[in-house]
C-alpha cells in the first residue's frame, strides 16, 4: 500500500539577502519535487524508472545563488508574458506600452525581472490525498513596463499517481495582456541528450515563426513537415532536415495548437525515453504547448553533479497562449481585464511503465 504524500518545509539560504523556502513533495513511491519560493522554481524532480532507479529528470544548477545569473528559466513559473512580444511593445486603448526588452530587441518571458526572479510568498498546501506549495506574488504597476497591479497565485500539487499539477490564477486592476508557462528542462534518462526521446503531439497545426522568432501570423499544418508528432517520433530524428523553421531556430522551438478544446485538460504531449522506459505525460487547459529542444544550450552552464548541459540536453513542454498574441487578432486573446480571473491547469504525469 502507498504512503501518503508529504510536504516538507526548509529554509534554502537567501538570495538578494531574502530568505529563500524550500519545499520537499514526496508521492510516497519513490516521486521527489522540491520547489523553492524564489521564482517558483523546481529544482529537483526525482522519478524512477521501469527497474525502480531513481534519476532527477529535469535540469538545474547545484547552488541556488547561481540562479539569477545563470539560469535559462530552469523550472520557473514564467511571466508575466510567456514567450516572445515583439519589440516589446503593445497598444491598449490607443495607448503604447513599451516592455523591457532582451533577445534581439524582443521581450522574452516577462522581461529582465519577470515572474522567474520573483520571490514569492509560499505556504504548504493539502488538497484531499495531495499535498503541495501554494505560491502568491503581486506585481505592481509599470512592472518590466505592464499597465495595472497584477496578482498571482500558482497551487503545484503532487498526488498518489505520480501527477505534479500546477493551478494557476491571476487578477489586474488595469487591462494587461497575462500569458503564463512553466519552463522546466526536462531529460527522462537524467543523462545525455534527448534526442532519442520518443515524442508525441496532439497538434495539428504549429505556429511558425520569422527570424526573430515571432510568429508570423499563420497556423501552418503539420503534415508532411517534421513538426509532425501526431504519431510519435525520436525528438532527434527530422532535426537535420533543411526545413526553413528548424534552421531559423536551431531545432524546435515552436508553439504547437492543440487538438483539444481550449479549457477542457486535454493530452497535449506524450514522451517516452527507451532505455529508463520513464513516460511523460502533458495535460493542459492551455491552447498551446511550446517545443523547445534546448538549442540554445550550449555546454556554458554546468549543472548538478558537474553535468554540463550540451545542446539538446533537455527538452520543454510549455503549457501557454500563442507567442506575440496582442499583435495577431486572429490568435487566442490573452488581455486580461479588471473583474476577470485568468486561470490555467497542466499536469505533469509519470505513469509507471
Amino acid at each position: 500500500m502507498k504512503r501518503r504524500p508529504t510536504v516538507q518545509r526548509q529554509e534554502d539560504g537567501s538570495i538578494d539577502g531574502r530568505m529563500v523556502e524550500r519545499y520537499l513533495l514526496e508521492d510516497g513511491d519513490g516521486l521527489a519535487v522540491t520547489i523553492a519560493s524564489w521564482g517558483g522554481t523546481v529544482l529537483s524532480l526525482k522519478v524512477p524508472d521501469r527497474r525502480g532507479q531513481i534519476t532527477d529528470v529535469v535540469l538545474g544548477l547545484a547552488d541556488l545563488v547561481d540562479y539569477p545569473r545563470r539560469s535559462p528559466y530552469f523550472g520557473s513559473i514564467v511571466g508575466r508574458y510567456a514567450n516572445r512580444i515583439a519589440r516589446g511593445r503593445f497598444e491598449l486603448a490607443g495607448r503604447t506600452y513599451q516592455l523591457r526588452c532582451q533577445q534581439d530587441g524582443q521581450h522574452l518571458h516577462g522581461g529582465w525581472y519577470g515572474f522567474d526572479k520573483a520571490f514569492f510568498l509560499a505556504e504548504p498546501v493539502q488538497r484531499g490525498e495531495a499535498v503541495g506549495v501554494l505560491l502568491r506574488h503581486h506585481s505592481p504597476d509599470g512592472d518590466e513596463g505592464y499597465p495595472g497591479n497584477l496578482d498571482l497565485t500558482v497551487v503545484y500539487l503532487l498526488d498518489r499517481n505520480r501527477t505534479l499539477t500546477l493551478a494557476y490564477e491571476a487578477t489586474v486592476d488595469r487591462p494587461c495582456p497575462v500569458n503564463l508557462t512553466h519552463h522546466s528542462y526536462f531529460n527522462l534518462a537524467g543523462r545525455g541528450d534527448i534526442l532519442g526521446h520518443e515524442l508525441l503531439l496532439a497538434a495539428e497545426r504549429f505556429v511558425p515563426v520569422d527570424a526573430n522568432l515571432i510568429p508570423t501570423g499563420d497556423l501552418t499544418p503539420v503534415a508532411g513537415t517534421p513538426f509532425d508528432f501526431r504519431a510519435p517520433h525520436p525528438i532527434g530524428q527530422r532535426l537535420g532536415e533543411p526545413h526553413e523553421q528548424l534552421l531559423r531556430a536551431g531545432g524546435y522551438d515552436h508553439t504547437f495548437v492543440l487538438d483539444h478544446p481550449a479549457g477542457s485538460m486535454g493530452l497535449a504531449a506524450r514522451v517516452l525515453e527507451p532505455e529508463s522506459g520513464r513516460v511523460l505525460e502533458v495535460r493542459t487547459s492551455e491552447p498551446g504547448l511550446q517545443c523547445y529542444s534546448g538549442n540554445f544550450l550550449d555546454g556554458s552552464i554546468v549543472g548538478r553533479d558537474g553535468k554540463t548541459y550540451g545542446k539538446y540536453a533537455g527538452f520543454c513542454l510549455e503549457a501557454q497562449h500563442f507567442p506575440d498574441s496582442p499583435h495577431h487578432p486572429a490568435f487566442p486573446s490573452t488581455l486580461l481585464l479588471p473583474g476577470q480571473t485568468y486561470t490555467q491547469t497542466t499536469s505533469y504525469a509519470f505513469p509507471s511503465s
